[in-house]
């Protein structure tokens, strides 16, 4: 529960299209239907509208004070008070967000929801936790997937209406575009298609026009295994012979991006997983837990580390943190200098020592050095045994 007895009056009002919690709540207890349009006061540029005419016209930060003085007018003021916490802001532009429900074209995921979870387990994921884990909670509590966007820039969906909504096309192809329309495209782009419409057969004399939304980026992602194939338009056979996939590999956070994805479209088409096996890699954070930003530029640069301690240095402290065991890193710079100072140097020196006396053998004895499995196993020193019994490990290991 999230409302108490505890604090306020106990009773809080629900405003479904402002929180997921109030959408829950009043969908289950039949104020709302799944589908159907949300009482919504408040328009795209976070004004409110004509449903409020006391406060028509002003931005929802500014309405406050007249909002709270109706409230008072009406003998409703409990108690008024300011209380600090947190607050979702732009990462772009740090001005604040509304948390506000849109029309939205929906992948029907709970219908399918238990078949993704069987898929899930035919895949081998390393470290296995994460798949066990943090995915299999994720896909056993997956809600419908919203692919629109309300944005320019996209791949436009493929839908087109009539105005009322009661006669919707779904294209699948260029073809089936150009065989509705009369009208073959070569570009689909937004500004392009956004102009073709298809003649009514519902309602003779009408046309259908394509909706204003473009698809989520991660549609497209998900959709990798056969878009890069063109399948099923081309290379149907190639397709065919390499899907799944072998294997993938991406961080943490695609838990909720990529590999969601994939495994949502894979199902929906094939019912299977889009992949065998998986590699998950840990978050580089900066220094103080946040995440890297080119505009805050809360780390080293890259190059200039390479430049001051080696490519090799950096490439051993990553693989020997908690990165390779789906674990965030705080990227330390002294942690790089302490590779370089705690293996490389220590290892260079003994290979100097190594050569050194090498030199001593040849200028004292004139003997070349001849490396020689005979001698090595015939060595009876504790050392040598250990030494080579090591390196043997090691070949093997790797």
């Amino acid at each position: 529960t999230y409302v108490t007895d505890d604090a306020g009056t106990g009773i809080v009002h629900q405003a479904p299209a402002f929180g997921e919690d109030d959408y829950r709540v009043c969908l289950a207890h039949g104020v709302i239907q799944k589908g159907k349009d949300l009482p919504c006061p408040v328009d795209s540029n976070g004004m409110f509208t004509e449903m409020v005419p006391e406060v028509k016209g002003l931005h929802v930060k500014k309405a406050d004070d007249t909002l709270i003085a109706l409230i008072k007018d009406k003998g409703r003021m409990v108690h008024k008070d300011q209380l600090q916490h947190s607050y979702p802001f732009c990462w772009r532009s740090d001005t604040p967000l509304i948390y506000k429900a849109v029309p939205s074209w929906f992948v029907k995921v709970e219908e399918i929801r238990d078949k993704i979870v069987e898929n899930n387990k035919k895949t081998y994921w390393v470290p296995n936790q994460v798949k066990e884990g943090r995915f299999h909670s994720w896909l056993t509590d997956a809600r419908d997937w919203a692919v629109s966007r309300n944005r320019f820039w996209g791949t436009p969906i493929p839908i087109w209406c009539s105005e009322s909504m009661d006669e919707v096309v779904c294209i699948g192809s260029v073809d089936e575009l150009a065989e509705l329309s009369g009208v073959r495209v070569t570009d689909l782009h937004k500004d392009v298609v956004d102009e073709i419409t298809i003649p009514s057969k519902k309602n003779p004399g009408t046309v259908l026009r394509r909706v204003d939304e473009v698809f989520d980026c991660w549609f497209e992602s998900g959709s990798m295994p056969y878009a890069q194939k063109h399948y099923p338009f081309e290379n149907k056979e190639s397709f065919e012979d390499g899907f799944p996939a072998d294997f993938i590999a991406e961080g943490l956070d695609q838990t909720r991006g990529w590999f969601y994805t994939l495994m949502v479209l894979s199902t929906a088409l094939f019912d299977k997983p889009a992949f065998k096996n998986l590699i998950v890699n840990g978050l580089v954070l900066a220094g103080d837990g946040k995440k890297m930003s080119k505009r805050l530029k809360n780390y080293p640069d890259p190059n200039l580390v390479i430049d001051k301690y080696g490519a090799d240095a950096l490439r051993m402290y990553l693989i020997n943190s908690p990165v390779v065991r789906a674990e965030s890193l705080k990227f330390q710079e002294p942690g790089v200098l302490g590779v370089v100072k705690e293996v490389f140097l220590p290892l260079y020196n003994a290979f100097r020592f190594f050569s050194q006396n090498l030199e001593r053998l040849d200028a004292n004895t004139g003997t070349k050095f001849v490396p020689s499995k005979d001698k090595v196993s015939a060595a009876t020193n504790p050392t040598d045994v250990w030494i080579s019994a090591a390196t043997q490990g090691l070949i093997k290991f790797v």
